[in-house]
């Protein structure tokens, strides 16, 4: 059994099928998800997939995904893929490769931005995470714990993100939260 207090080291070694890593911005979950995984990197996979959901579509968010880049090692492969991101899983999963797909709530901003059906590609997402032959840890935003935003876009997105992370940690195998750059086990295997 995990509890909020298992040492990473051993959450590692139970990596499960599905992993959901919640936090704020800046909290440190993507970091956190990183190694998660490269922690086993060399004793157990012969790598890692890093899908990236970011696009750059400024100077800053450039510098940001090139930040991300150099914090990880050369056994990761990276995977940018804004949109279609259940069909990426399908194709890149391996028992060998464990996947980190960094971050939901930037994949849920590409979908509005494209006007997509949110629901339909949420249950597109959930619909095929218990047949991928390999580990998958998800990285996504905790939203629902600031003020109401004082526009309709916003919480729209708001929601959408709350049902996001609900259907996700619900299938999950585990679900870890992160503040300040410390983990709380919420779900374990």
């Amino acid at each position: 059994m995990v509890s909020a207090f298992t040492p990473i080291a051993q959450l590692v070694s139970q990596l499960p099928p599905v992993t959901l890593v919640l936090g704020g911005a800046r909290s440190g979950k993507s970091a956190w998800a990183e190694s998660l995984i490269e922690q086993q990197m060399d004793n157990v996979w012969d790598g890692a997939t890093y899908l990236a959901t970011a696009t750059a579509e400024d100077a800053e968010f450039a510098a940001r995904i090139i930040e991300h880049r150099k914090r990880r090692g050369k056994h990761w492969h990276t995977v940018q893929e804004p949109l279609q991101i259940a069909d990426a899983l399908k194709k890149h999963a391996n028992p060998m490769r464990p996947i980190l797909v960094d971050c939901l709530t930037l994949w849920l901003s590409n979908l509005m931005l494209n006007e997509r059906d949110v629901m339909h590609e949420l249950s597109e997402l959930a619909k095929h995470l218990n047949d991928l032959a390999g580990p998958v840890v998800f990285v996504s935003n905790e939203v629902g714990l600031s003020i109401v935003p004082d526009n309709a876009l916003a919480r729209v997105f708001r929601d959408h993100a709350g049902r996001l992370n609900q259907q996700l940690a619900a299938i999950a195998d585990c679900v870890v939260f992160i503040t300040a750059g410390l983990p709380m086990t919420l779900k374990s295997p």
